[in-house]
């Protein structure tokens, strides 16, 4: 059994690396550039520290996978092709929310769709030795990009990948996400308290204990008076054990967004149903496997931090 997990676990790595290929814009065959838009058009100094602000995809199947977000969610796409890379921008009413990369494999490999979740810093190198100091591994180092800025990627110590990014034209403004764009992340790991502190020495996160009464541990992490993410008990029966950060995109009614999930070729994982924050949630797996969530968003709820 060890080995099945420590197998697995290999393969997530694999799967992971390949989607930070896109994220740091190499082209294994080629030394062109990789060009990536600025975050924020026109630029500004907005600047919000563990905020969650870009996302990217691996997937073996890029045309599926931008006609399933561009059914479910309304995103259009700009294709990018450099050498032998083949990236695509996502955008929502014009604005870039994420990225989807093609990994392309031999016949007969198994394929491991994931999404990379990317959080704010003002200074990448800083943000590793903080990282390293307290127990995360680098994936991928420090690189900078024209227009966007400079990243790296890591693991946190449970395991977990994430990613970091300083942007140069500012980040995303606190405002309520559109429908169809992300508005939540959950970090899933079996000891929440342990890495939410890892999280807080980096990003400097304020973490607030959320009261539950399913016996979980349930952790808020906020930044600048706005809640930013949570930390999650794993269910001891869960047969996803491993650690990992789950994305929720606003939808403005998770059933027939769920349904409609299912209409394009996907999957529901954790059925539609109301959350310990009242909000209705799903749990969701597009056509090659990719794993994310549905919430629904009042215009009326607000994401400032827990008092």
């Amino acid at each position: 059994m060890r080995d099945k997990c420590h197998h697995a676990r290999h393969l997530l790595s694999r799967a992971l690396c390949a989607v930070v290929l896109c994220a740091t814009g190499i082209a294994t065959a080629t030394a062109a550039p990789f060009e990536l838009p600025p975050l924020v058009e026109p630029a500004t100094a907005e600047h919000h520290v563990g905020k969650v602000i870009w996302v990217d995809l691996m997937t073996p199947d890029l045309a599926g996978a931008k006609q399933f977000y561009s059914g479910l969610l309304g995103w259009t796409f700009r294709d990018i092709h450099v050498g032998k890379t083949d990236y695509a921008i996502a955008y929502l009413d014009g604005q870039p929310v994420g990225g989807v990369f093609q990994r392309h494999l031999s016949p007969g490999k198994q394929r491991h769709p994931a999404w990379l979740t990317f959080f704010a810093v003002r200074d990448v190198d800083a943000a590793e030795r903080t990282a390293l100091a307290h127990g995360a591994r680098v994936v991928f180092g420090p690189k900078s990009y024209p227009d966007r800025g400079r990243q790296a990627v890591f693991a946190d110590p449970e395991g977990a990948f994430f990613a970091v990014l300083a942007s140069t034209s500012g980040d995303p403004s606190d405002v309520l996400a559109l429908p169809g764009d992300w508005i939540w992340s959950a970090l899933l790991i079996p000891e929440p308290d342990k890495d939410a502190a890892f999280y807080q020495n980096l990003f400097g996160y304020d973490v607030f204990d959320l009261p539950s009464d399913d016996g979980l541990e349930h952790v808020i992490l906020s930044s600048d008076d706005y809640a930013r993410a949570s930390v999650n008990a794993l269910p001891g029966d869960s047969t996803r054990r491993h650690p990992r950060w789950l994305n929720f995109v606003r939808v403005v009614d998770t059933d027939g967004a769920a349904a409609k999930v299912v209409a394009l070729g996907g999957r529901v994982l954790v059925a539609p149903h109301v959350d310990r924050h009242g909000d209705k949630i799903a749990v969701v797996a597009d056509p090659a496997g990719a794993v994310f969530g549905l919430m629904e968003w009042s215009d009326t709820d607000s994401q400032k931090e827990p008092r």
